[in-house]
Order: C-alpha cells, then sequence, then structure tokens
C-alpha cells in the first residue's frame, strides 16, 4: 500500500535530482519493454517531467508511476546507475504468491 509519506519522500527526493542523468525504465505493452537515458527536467506537485536524452523529447511521469513500479528510475550517482527505489523483496513477494496459491 501506498502511504502519504512514500509520495512526499519521492517528491522531495526526486525535486533534489533536477538536472541530474537518470535511466527510466517501462513497458509500451505487449512484451515491448524501454529502457532510456534521460535528465529530470523539472519536478511538480503530481508529476515530473524527465527529456530523452537520444530525441530531445520531454516526458512526464507520476509520482505514482515509480512507487507502483510501472516506471523504474536509476539515478546517476557519478559512478553508475543506482535504483531511485530499492528493489522489491523477493520473500515479501514470495509469501504474497503463497497466501494466493493456498486462497
Amino acid at each position: 500500500m501506498i502511504c502519504k509519506n512514500d509520495i512526499a519522500t519521492l517528491k522531495t527526493n526526486i525535486g533534489e535530482m533536477i538536472g541530474q542523468k537518470i535511466i527510466v525504465k517501462g513497458s509500451l505493452g505487449r512484451n515491448r519493454p524501454f529502457e532510456k537515458e534521460a535528465t529530470v527536467e523539472s519536478a511538480y506537485p503530481n508529476i515530473f517531467i524527465v527529456k530523452y536524452d537520444e530525441n530531445e523529447r520531454n516526458v512526464s511521469y507520476t509520482y505514482t508511476d515509480v512507487l507502483t513500479r510501472n516506471v523504474e528510475v536509476e539515478v546517476y550517482d557519478g559512478e553508475s546507475y543506482a535504483p531511485l527505489i530499492s528493489p522489491i523483496d523477493s520473500k515479501i513477494f514470495e509469501k504474497k504468491n503463497r497466501f494466493i496459491e493456498n486462497s
């Protein structure tokens, strides 16, 4: 479940990353994943805007896209890219699947 604190923390984190390089990963549907380098252009109360490096196109995403993992964001820290939000803990995922299978 997404909490208000999670969204507020994510907003401040992304707001501090304006001008920083990131990698955006997502899906275009029907097994068509994408992974593109971008720069965080601006952050607003409900969305943030990134500019893709390859085609100079601006795209907006919501903070809930990131929290629900519809879009994954990796941040460049000077040496390598690190996930903005840590990956889902596999133990939690396993427990959730076992609960669904036993129902």
